[in-house]
């Protein structure tokens, strides 16, 4: 050993290792600890039968941050007593995807199996993902990938095809208010330590951690560390320590409750009475109390179908555009993309034709759930199926100079049924107008 490393050596133990985070001292070593994913994991559900089986495939987690993914991968390398090497998209290159995979190649020789688990799989280009695929498809490693993005769109299709996509929710509340009372009574976390905590602040924490362990853990280690200790070692977590250690007071309303509700409702009902100033107002309030923003964008799509429609189509683009600006940018930065929508929405010209016409329809599918299909409007795949007249009398609209035919598509039972009321609004005008003019026309023609 050279005297450098010596020195190193020798001043590394003079100076104790800092403490690991809670969250890395409380990541669950088996199925018993880990939280959540019932879907997945409860006894019978597919993934634990097959990780208790010692079948895992390769496969892909696909969930938000701090759901697990890589607590669940080393729980799966663990229980099958497979090699699990730990590989980051961000660090690596195709020359140390090589050098893993002949390392993985080696281990089979010798009849061990090896899990490569490869962390925000969708930061890899083609090329570092290609590498991947002669060892998934021979069998020499088994290939765990986590991402935060859909996998559709960032892992190669070819790769894709050779793994089971495996989606992870976000923990809920109760999960997480679970992992927090353990840490506090774990040797690991905080366990043999006098904590006096109460459960209101602990479901405070799991509420301001939008179903993230991680946040929820890191959250619970500065309170505990900034908490007030007495003479006789007792630390005491207040609320007012809460605040301070979150940076902003996370009790402007609950975000399970009923205020959390009468707020969404004040924005909905804002925009809809096209108040742009009240729809804002309503808006900062839900994200200055740590609401969740992807969750204001999916109540500002549904806002721009169920109240704007057709009268400005538009609206659905902007809203998913918002929804997709917060998904990428996230908070604070993304509050801007949504008083964008929101004031979009609440100057939209207004029309709630699309929920009528599905309420409506609705409510005769739900009594007709029997009525057959008529032959008409069945594919023909078959011999069998052309000889029972499936397809007869089917007419194609672009064989038309108008591309409109005379042909009924609504059962028997509902022939004449309406529920597409188009308003006087907006844009929606002129499609009353289109629409007229096809019923005149289909009329005419059934004469």
């Amino acid at each position: 050993m050279s005297r450098q490393s010596e020195q190193i050596s020798l001043f590394d133990t003079l100076i104790p290792a800092a403490p690991q985070p809670l969250a890395a001292r409380m990541r669950p070593e088996n199925l018993d600890e880990y939280a959540g994913q019932g879907h997945l994991l409860a006894p019978g559900k597919v993934l634990r039968r097959l990780i208790e089986n010692d079948q895992v495939p390769s496969m892909i987690f696909w969930g938000p941050p701090g759901v697990g993914k890589t607590t669940l991968a080393r729980i799966i390398a663990g229980r099958t007593k497979a090699e699990f090497i730990d590989f980051s998209a961000v660090n690596s290159g195709i020359k140390d995807i090589r050098t893993v995979m002949q390392q993985a190649e080696d281990n089979r020789k010798y009849g061990g199996k090896t899990i490569v688990f490869v962390d925000e799989i969708h930061r890899f280009n083609k090329a570092q993902q290609d590498a991947f695929l002669p060892f998934v498809e021979k069998g020499s490693i088994i290939l765990i990938g986590a991402t935060t993005e859909n996998p559709s769109f960032e892992v190669n299709n070819a790769l894709l095809s050779r793994c089971k996509v495996f989606v992870l929710h976000a923990l809920d509340k109760e999960d997480i208010f679970t992992l927090l009372s353990r840490a506090l009574t774990d040797q690991r976390g905080f366990g043999g330590q006098d904590i006096r905590i109460t459960d209101e602040i602990l479901y405070e924490i799991a509420g301001f951690s939008n179903g993230d362990a991680r946040t929820a853990l890191s959250t619970l280690d500065m309170v505990v560390t900034n908490g007030e200790m007495d003479s006789m070692g007792t630390v005491f977590v207040t609320q007012e320590i809460l605040e301070q250690c979150i940076s902003k007071k996370s009790l402007l309303y609950d975000k399970n409750g009923e205020e959390h509700y009468n707020l969404i409702s004040a924005l909905h009902k804002s925009m809809r009475n096209s108040d742009p100033d009240a729809a804002v107002y309503w808006l900062a309030r839900m994200l200055e109390a740590g609401e969740d923003p992807l969750y204001i964008a999916r109540r500002v799509t549904r806002f721009a179908s169920e109240d704007v429609g057709m009268a400005d189509s538009r609206a659905l683009e902007i809203a998913v555009a918002a929804y997709q600006a917060c998904h990428f940018i996230g908070m604070p930065e993304c509050s801007v993309h949504l008083t964008h929508a929101v004031i979009y929405m609440a100057l939209a010209p207004k029309s709630n034709a699309m929920e009528t016409a599905y309420m409506m329809a609705k409510e005769d599918a739900l009594t007709a759930l029997d009525e057959p299909v008529p032959l008409h409007l069945r594919n023909a795949p078959t011999k069998l199926m052309r000889e029972l007249e499936y397809g007869k009398g089917y007419q194609y609209a672009h064989d038309t100079e108008e591309k409109l035919t005379n042909m009924k598509c609504l059962p028997d039972q509902l022939e004449g049924r309406e529920y597409y009321h188009p308003t006087d609004q907006g844009n929606e005008i002129r499609y009353k107008e289109r629409l007229r003019q096809i019923k005149e026309w289909k009329k005419e023609h059934r004469k």
